[in-house]
């Protein structure tokens, strides 16, 4: 429990008030380790080109100064110091005389601590620290199954925390076009803002939760604290223009995890383990839409549209003092970058960094603007295969949220039910996705988990196939609830059509989210806020129009309308498997070793 407890807010606080006497880290009952945590090899190059990685023409270099090809890498944590390849002194004359030539060209110097020549030009005097091995416990990866299970619930409680936020307001709609005199079209507003933030805000939120020095907890908690505050203005708005304005601002502000949260589970999980995180992660995204309008339903009966916002502010505030108390830090690069200012602080040797750190150092403003919001924009729409799969998923999105809105026409209008059991007609979505986990990870264990390689890659196309079953779920659901939907058929059998959506919506969204992380993984935080706005912005326009299309058309065409433009996207996953590889050995940003 100390071990969960001390990289969490409280953590921090504790170690804070008692000036790290309390729920100490490892080299800091021990400073001596810090030998532990050296990496040679990042610290030869810091010494010899200014950086800890090296490019193609930089080794090229490296091999021609030294003569000789480069020795293997040493193992992280391994001792510093002794040989190296510009040290080596058993080669030929004509080495030798490459060395001297070198060395007098640019007059070396050599490193404080490792006795590493340092090229006066280009070299840095940085002793260089890393995890101390594949099994350094404090990085995320190599965590406890308990702790990585306990944290997986965290994030997928505030995942569907923030997301019943958009539909339990739509139980309240209907009070809101009295208590401030508008439309219905205009009540909806309410909800599609919250949804247009929540798709804005990780274009912001997501990239700053890659900076080493911020990290993912400052980022998660401190928007949620403001996001548990502005509810109660929400809920206290004595115009519309004012309830709107504070919908739109805690949709933003509450967005982070939407993008981010499938990055906290991937800091955790090796690739082949990481489907069924986000599979998890996925179902509390459909739980949160699919729970608010039966949470928020008998509130709005009771008690009219507000006390669905106090709810919400209520489960985001249970939320909020939960994560202070037991959410710890899931950004390796972060944990690295903390680790080494302690042990500069603990052994007073100035020279210690770590690659985040020096990353991190390096970005400009322009450099953070071009990750926010010029990448997710450019890859969205100059990689087809990244525009394709988020357009789909868009439409998917908005398909659900212009589809929500049905429900009322439905179990209202034809099946009489009052507000707060219109809720209930929601409980199909929720069994249609819980019934789909288990045989999605039987399919994961026996067909997907085989093809990785020993170095726990996979060929990102094959992340597709869940997906040509999903792609048929869309429009099933879709003609089976329109046409089943009237009073001389039980009002079960449109609920029982409804699971259908929830089982082809999981299987999209987990084989396209994997496979575009898979396929783009230098670019993963960008593609996925790409596709979170990308959706969201259709989430956000399609229900305006619902009300009109279905009164106009009827339950059964309108949603038929739906099931007809979902068909036409089916093809799309079956030629990305087919095509995905061509097409991604053409583009400069996708990988090309798969």
């Amino acid at each position: 429990m100390a071990e969960l407890i001390r990289d969490t807010v409280f953590g921090h606080l504790v170690r804070f008030v008692t000036k790290g006497r309390y729920l100490q880290f490892i080299e800091e009952k021990d400073p001596s380790l810090w030998k532990r945590y050296l990496d040679r090899e990042q610290t030869q190059n810091m010494a010899l080109f200014g950086h800890a990685d090296l490019t193609t023409n930089e080794e090229k270099e490296r091999n021609i100064t030294a003569g000789t090809p480069p020795e293997p890498a040493t193992p992280p944590g391994a001792a510093s110091g002794g040989p190296t390849p510009s040290d080596d002194t058993s080669g030929s004359l004509n080495q030798e005389k490459t060395q001297e030539d070198t060395e007098r060209r640019h007059g070396q110097m050599h490193s404080t601590l490792t006795n590493q020549k340092l090229d006066t030009e280009k070299g840095r005097d940085a002793t260089m620290v890393t995890w101390f091995g594949d099994d350094d416990p404090e990085n995320p990866i190599n965590w406890s199954t308990f702790k990585k299970v306990f944290v997986t619930f965290e994030i997928c409680l505030l995942t569907f925390s923030v997301y019943i936020g958009s539909a339990i307001y739509s139980a309240g709609t209907e009070d809101v076009t009295m208590v401030f005199g508008v439309s219905q079209v205009a009540a909806t507003f309410g909800l599609t803002l919250f949804v247009a933030g929540y798709g804005l805000g990780p274009m912001i939120w997501a990239p700053m939760s890659e900076i080493p020095q911020i990290g993912r907890n400052p980022i998660y908690i401190g928007t949620l604290v403001v996001f548990v505050i502005l509810q109660v203005p929400t809920a206290l708005a004595v115009n519309f223009g004012m309830l709107l304005a504070f919908r739109f601002i805690t949709g933003f502000i509450g967005s982070p995890v939407l993008a981010t949260g499938g990055a906290s589970l991937g800091d955790m999980f090796a690739p082949q383990y990481r489907a069924y995180a986000i599979g998890i992660w996925g179902i509390s995204a459909v739980c949160g839409p699919v729970m608010g309008p039966l949470v928020g339903g008998f509130a709005a009966q009771a008690e009219g549209w507000r006390w669905t916002i106090w709810e919400l502010m209520w489960l985001c505030g249970f939320s909020l003092v939960m994560f202070i108390f037991l959410l710890p830090e899931t950004s390796a690069n972060n944990i690295l970058y903390r680790r080494t200012r302690r042990l500069r602080k603990v052994t007073g040797i100035e020279s210690l960094r770590c690659q985040p750190e020096l990353v991190g150092e390096s970005m400009t403003t322009k450099d953070i603007v071009m990750i926010a919001i010029v990448r997710p924009i450019s890859l969205n729409f100059q990689e087809p295969i990244v525009f394709l799969l988020n357009l789909y998923i868009a439409l998917i999105y908005g398909l659900l949220y212009i589809w929500f809105e049905s429900f009322p026409i439905v179990f209202v209008g034809l099946y009489k039910f009052n507000l707060g059991q219109e809720g209930l007609a929601f409980v199909g979505i929720l069994v249609g996705a819980i019934i789909v986990i288990p045989p999605f990870f039987w399919y994961l264990h026996k067909f997907v988990e085989p093809q990785f390689d020993e170095n726990g890659n996979i060929v990102p196309e094959e992340r597709l196939r869940a997906a040509f079953f999903g792609a048929f779920c869309i429009p099933i659901c879709l003609f089976w609830f329109g046409w089943s939907a009237q009073p001389r058929i039980h009002w079960i059998m449109p609920i029982i059509g409804s699971g259908w959506f929830s089982i082809g919506a999981f299987l999209l969204f987990n084989s396209v989210l994997n496979y575009l992380g898979d396929a783009y993984p230098e670019y993963a935080a960008s593609v996925l806020a790409g596709n979170d706005f990308m959706r969201s912005s259709f989430g956000a326009g399609f229900p305006l129009f619902a009300a009109a299309m279905y009164n106009n058309l009827g339950v059964n065409w309108a949603s038929s309308l739906l099931g007809f433009l979902s068909i036409a996207f089916i093809p799309i996953p079956f030629a990305l498997h087919r095509y995905g590889k061509r097409i991604r050995l053409r583009s400069k940003r996708a990988r090309h070793d798969l």
